[in-house]
């Protein structure tokens, strides 16, 4: 007779040398192939920005931390407690987790089941009576009768068609791209950190200006006032200067608030309550750098948004073999032994066994068309996938293409506003002069001071644009992520030796 082992073998090369139903996963390719070169690289600018030379790169972007390119330590130091306390990546590696349970889940279907079962029961009648019991007459007698019983279940579903391993493909895929969107979640967190902490810095910038433009503007008052004491002007032009002097004061406050606000985003980011962190007041980062974007095709091996949607169409795949697998009868073998006796040294007795072992198939022969409903559902939930898929390439292009247009004009912009700051600034100095010499009228002061404040104001906000696009292109390009970094697709197949046991399974005790 043939030993339990080999017969656990045969079994696994009959379960995994069974056909797979469905069609088997072939990346399709994007929508749009990607061309040679991104077309912000080598745009056409106009005007004074025709002789504009793109800045060389100063950090090749790679895996680590990216955001030191800023050479900001306090940045480097928010940006690292994002891995450690993050709620939102915290949530996004538990769902991770989930999903590779999941596939160790489904693999398990793959192995026999076996269950154990025991029991004690009493039973017995009434001393010398009889009563009648739905009908029938039992005759009782005194005493009753225990009885314990206990066994052993086999249970297992032969995977001929594939379906347990179409599942375990498509949980398998969807775990990859839990692991993508992982990746995405702390890439994301990161630009968020960046973008956020230069808001906070360029917050302060523009009180330093609002400051300074206080105390310029105090001392037009006080210039005023003494032309006023000499009846050289009139108390208006005193109204004006003190009306733009506590205008500015009023900006200078509510900044506090702008300020505040994003360094409370930059303590949820850190995983941490507001009133836990304090971030000291400190310079803009020195350097806005220029990242080269590479070679467009490598945007699909570095972006975890496109890997998720690759894998989610994977997974949706295979679901068309799990739903066509429905059409074939299932087929298992399952097997019972039940031991019972009226003591425990009876229950041991092999004389008092009840046995049953056979195979089981099981079809669907009439459903309505449930079943190929199912399967068309399976299939456009897989083109929708595939829509979706190319739709994330496109997106993905597009903000690579945005952000590298941001960093070419933006860097000509700044130059250029710096130009008009120093401009602004000389034709405020010369009309407060003209003004002590009576030539022009106070209302011109207050136009100059005016426009030399919205000149720093533009300037500031044109270098946060530059660190914000230098961050947004790092997130467009993908960081120095890598699709090779994704997991392993799913547990290795089981060989029939790694299915047979060493010794017979009811040797084990």
């Amino acid at each position: 007779m043939m030993s339990s082992r080999y017969v656990l073998a045969f079994a696994a090369v009959f379960a995994a040398g069974g056909c797979m139903v469905g069609p088997d996963y072939k990346r399709p390719p994007p929508a749009d192939p990607p061309s040679l070169a991104f077309k912000e690289t080598t745009g056409p600018v106009v005007g004074a920005a025709a002789s504009f030379q793109p800045a060389m790169p100063r950090d090749a972007i790679d895996r680590g931390p990216w955001w030191s390119m800023y050479d900001d330590h306090t940045l480097d130091r928010l940006a690292a407690q994002i891995d450690i306390s993050n709620q939102t990546l915290m949530q996004a590696e538990a769902a991770y987790r989930q999903a590779r349970a999941l596939v160790r889940q489904d693999a398990s279907g793959l192995f026999p089941t076996i269950t154990g079962s025991g029991g004690y029961t009493q039973s017995g009648s009434g001393s010398g009576s009889s009563r009648a019991i739905q009908g029938t007459v039992v005759n009782a007698s005194s005493g009753s009768v225990g009885q314990f019983s206990a066994g052993p279940g086999f249970n297992w579903e032969i995977d001929l068609w594939g379906r347990i391993r179409r599942q375990i493909e498509s949980d398998s895929a969807a775990a990859q791209a839990s692991a993508a969107d992982l990746a995405n979640a702390r890439l994301s967190a990161q630009a968020n950190m960046a973008i956020n902490y230069f808001s906070m810095r360029i917050s302060e910038q523009r009180m330093r200006v609002y400051q300074a433009s206080v105390a310029a503007y105090t001392r037009s008052v006080e210039i005023v006032q003494n032309q006023l004491d000499a009846g050289i002007v009139s108390r208006v032009d005193l109204a004006q200067a003190q009306t733009q002097l506590e205008q500015t004061r009023a900006q200078l406050v509510a900044e506090n608030i702008t300020r505040a606000t994003f360094e409370h985003a930059v303590a949820v980011l850190a995983g941490k309550a507001p009133s836990e962190l304090s971030v000291e007041p400190g310079p803009v980062p020195p350097a806005a750098p220029t990242v080269e974007p590479g070679i467009p095709s490598t945007l699909l091996e570095r972006r975890p948004d496109i890997a998720s949607a690759e894998r989610q169409m994977a997974a949706a795949n295979a679901q068309i073999g799990v739903a066509v697998a429905a059409y074939y009868p299932s087929i298992s073998l399952a097997s019972t032994v039940t031991l019972v006796g009226g003591s425990l040294n009876a229950l041991l007795t092999l004389s008092n066994a009840v046995w049953s072992v056979g195979p089981t198939l099981a079809a669907t022969l009439i459903d309505g068309g449930a079943l190929k409903a199912q399967v068309e559902g399976a299939r456009a939930r897989y083109d929708s996938q595939v829509a979706l898929y190319r739709q994330t390439i496109l997106v993905a292009f597009q903000q690579v293409e945005d952000a590298l247009v941001q960093q070419r004009v933006l860097e000509q912009q700044e130059r250029v506003q710096r130009a008009a700051v120093a401009a602004a600034r000389d034709a405020e100095r010369l009309s407060l002069n003209q003004y002590r010499l009576g030539t022009v009228p106070y209302t011109t002061v207050v136009q100059t001071q005016t426009a030399a404040l919205s000149a720093e104001q533009t300037l500031l906000s044109i270098r946060l644009n530059r660190l914000t696009a230098s961050a947004n292109l790092v997130l467009a390009l993908g960081g120095g992520w890598r699709d090779t970094d994704l997991p392993a697709p799913y547990p290795p197949m089981p060989t029939p030796q790694s299915l047979a046991p060493e010794k017979p399974w009811w040797r084990i005790w």
